[in-house]
């Protein structure tokens, strides 16, 4: 081979290994590159993984925090925030920090918005940030809640959970779910054996336990269960007392009218006007519309003659205790009141009443208007109530019954019979509830038409001091912000 052509060829075999060397020092570079970025990548992502876990334990921190004290929005510190916390490994080795942001509930609700931002030691500029809002659920999760049997006759609409104590029979329709700390009861209105702890009359009839439960959407539109944990009303009885106590110390108090009681007419100016109600119409045949049905505070109900006592101003915190009967309607415009009714020391014999004969109205729905009407024995309607009655308020008989008392027609004249009521709020009632009555035959009486529309408003935004089904903060919203 001549010289020539060997240099030629050396000359090419270089080129040959500069070229693949190239591609080799490229290929291995971006090789290089392309790790060490998903190495970091995998890092940054481990250390945003850390920091959402402590901004989770921020959470659940201040949840322990509420449960230990409910009313502290403040850290434990009676300063504003936020408020810091250094968050270890379990080495005891600092990893990073939560930074809380509390803001309390506005009044009359038990919302509390908290804010945690999950901050890490080994980058500043990682950090996750998680808002979530928790509530106590008041007495008002229930469209109707009872403690003790309860029927829902033909023509009642629910709108809202119900639950009872006792045993449900329903014969309306319920547009959401039924419950009965019962698996089976004794129905008091039926003969014959065991009943479902909720069932039915409305044909087909409920067979009896231990038959499977039919499905009745007709009748229970999202369903019914039981037994369901029973409905603690021990914290109405406290509620009403501390009602009391607080409303002679910064809300709006009166003592016993010495006659038969108060009447309050609600207006849309924040006030109210209060009459010493002096008289009561006698009942329109003396000698037949008695109490028929044994009632405990069986009576009319209905004023003849009041006295003006006075206009007021609705208290600041919204709560308005009078020691003795009461009778309201009207109607207020973005206020929140408790109303209630009790003699202390307790006595059976002495137990108070709340009467709504006319309209009780909101003016706003959207949960600016709240009324609760709490009462030591009855929440009734008396026998000259109006034929379309409307009650926009949470209705609470602490040691009685919502309903209307039984006016045996023809001996308590026309008004034993009445179309609608329509109650927009809830119920909450110690004994049976109910609007109308039947005794075989022809002689019911009462409202043939009864609406329940459950005011959800209620349920995180309660009337003032209203009684809590527990003092358990639930977590009702939930966001990954960041």
């Amino acid at each position: 081979m001549k010289a020539k052509d060997l240099k030629k060829e050396n000359g090419q075999l270089s080129l040959q290994i500069l070229i693949f060397g190239s591609v080799a020092v490229i290929l291995l570079s971006g090789f290089f590159v392309w790790v060490e970025v998903n190495v970091k990548s995998a890092v940054r992502q481990l250390n945003r993984s850390t920091a959402f876990t402590i901004a989770e334990a921020g959470i659940e921190y201040y949840r322990w925090h509420l449960a230990h004290d409910s009313d502290d929005y403040q850290d434990g510190t009676g300063q504003p925030g936020p408020y810091t916390h250094d968050y270890y490994d379990k080495d005891g080795n600092l990893i990073g920090q939560f930074i809380l942001e509390i803001t309390p509930p506005p009044i009359g609700s038990s919302v509390v918005n908290i804010k945690s931002t999950g901050k890490i030691v080994k980058d500043s500029s990682v950090e996750k940030v998680i808002k979530v809002k928790m509530a106590i659920p008041s007495f008002a999760k229930y469209a109707a809640v009872v403690n003790t049997d309860v029927r829902f006759g033909a023509g009642t609409e629910v709108f809202g959970e119900i639950h009872s104590n006792g045993g449900v029979r329903f014969d309306g329709v319920a547009h959401n779910l039924v419950t009965s700390a019962l698996s089976s009861y004794d129905d008091p209105d039926h003969t014959g054996g065991n009943e479902f702890g909720v069932h039915t009359h409305i044909s087909p009839v409920d067979p009896l336990p231990p038959a499977s439960v039919p499905n009745r959407a007709d009748i229970f539109e999202v369903g019914r269960s039981f037994p369901v944990p029973a409905v603690d009303f021990a914290g109405i009885t406290q509620a009403l007392s501390q009602i009391k106590s607080d409303a002679q110390t910064s809300g709006f108090y009166f003592s016993s009218s010495t006659v038969y009681g108060y009447h309050i007419v609600l207006k849309t100016d924040d006030t109210f006007d209060l009459y010493r109600v002096n008289t009561l119409i006698a009942s329109p045949s003396p000698a037949y519309c008695i109490n028929w049905a044994g009632e405990q505070r069986w009576g009319i109900w209905s004023i003849n003659t009041q006295t003006l006592v006075g206009n007021y101003a609705f208290p600041a915190n919204g709560l308005i205790f009078l020691e003795d009967n009461v009778w309201i309607n009207g109607q207020i415009n973005t206020a929140r009141l408790t109303i209630a009714s009790g003699r202390f020391p307790e006595n059976q014999s002495t137990y108070t009443n709340i009467i709504v004969n006319n309209d009780v109205l909101y003016t706003n729905y959207d949960g600016q208007d709240v009324i609760s009407l709490m009462a030591q024995g009855d929440v009734l309607v008396g026998l000259r109530s109006e034929d379309d009655l409307r009650v926009d308020a949470a209705l609470v008989a602490q040691n009685g019954k919502v309903g209307r008392n039984f006016y045996y027609y023809p001996y308590c004249g026309a008004e034993s019979y009445r179309t609608t009521i329509t109650l927009d709020g809830m119920i909450a009632t110690n004994q049976r509830y109910g609007f109308r009555w039947g005794c075989g035959g022809a002689c019911w009486n009462g409202y043939v038409n009864r609406n329940l529309i459950y005011d959800a408003n209620l349920l995180y935004s309660p009337p003032p001091s209203f009684p809590k089904t527990s003092d358990s903060y639930e977590t009702i919203y939930w966001d990954e912000n960041k």
